[in-house]
């Protein structure tokens, strides 16, 4: 600060006089003043301008993150999804050839067990055991062999069957249960052959590669 100290000559009873100049500090505070609110100003702006950076970082950073997390179990889920139609589809093909074939013996081998001429009864019987497996092999090879093969031989019986209809009731790779509907022409030496109708619920096992029934229930 400048201070300026003036006397007159010859006149005492002026008093000095002082003057203060008050521009050059005055300036000098509103120039920092206005400088530092205007830094602040700039320091602000600039805050709020690395906070957006900030955060526009962070939203790429998790956007990458969630994207690199993502991806890979998507792809996982879309092959298991891939896996298991193939498997879904693998399943349904085996279960419909399933179906066909067991439908196929069941229907031969019911053939089989009830068709028998007098001559050649034993040897038709016997053929047709090869169809069979479990308790059901021992039941009819009893049977036969006590029963019908005499009975065929003395009264000169002789019987052919045959299978109009077929369904699967149920059926996998190993295991089939089959509805038959069966018609049996049965004649007794010089008599009129007489027919009957029946239907029979035949169960089968896959054994050694061929379906073999290991049930036969007249319903």
């Amino acid at each position: 600060m400048r201070w300026l100290t003036s006397r007159r000559a010859g006149d005492p009873s002026e008093t000095d006089s002082v003057e203060e100049t008050p521009a050059e500090p005055v300036q000098t505070v509103t120039v920092e003043d206005d400088t530092t609110v205007t830094g602040a100003a700039t320091e602000v702006d600039g805050s709020d301008h690395d906070e957006q950076l900030t955060g526009a970082g962070r939203r790429v950073r998790w956007s990458r993150a969630i994207g690199y997390g993502l991806l890979p179990g998507l792809a996982l889920l879309l092959a298991s999804a891939a896996g298991f139609l193939k498997w879904q589809d693998g399943s349904a093909r085996d279960a419909g050839a399933a179906r066909t074939e067991s439908v196929r013996a069941a229907t031969d081998s019911t053939i089989a067990l009830l068709s028998y001429k007098p001559g050649t009864v034993e040897k038709d019987l016997d053929a047709a055991r090869g169809r069979l497996t479990g308790s059901f092999l021992n039941a009819y090879t009893s049977l036969t062999h006590d029963v019908v093969i005499p009975g065929a031989k003395q009264k000169q019986i002789s019987a052919i069957a045959t299978v109009p209809a077929a369904a699967s009731t149920s059926a996998n790779e190993n295991h089939a249960v089959i509805l038959l509907f069966v018609d049996q022409t049965v004649t007794i030496g010089q008599d009129a052959p007489t027919n009957t109708a029946s239907s029979v619920r035949v169960t089968l096992d896959k054994v050694g590669g061929r379906w073999l029934i290991s049930q036969f229930d007249p319903v």
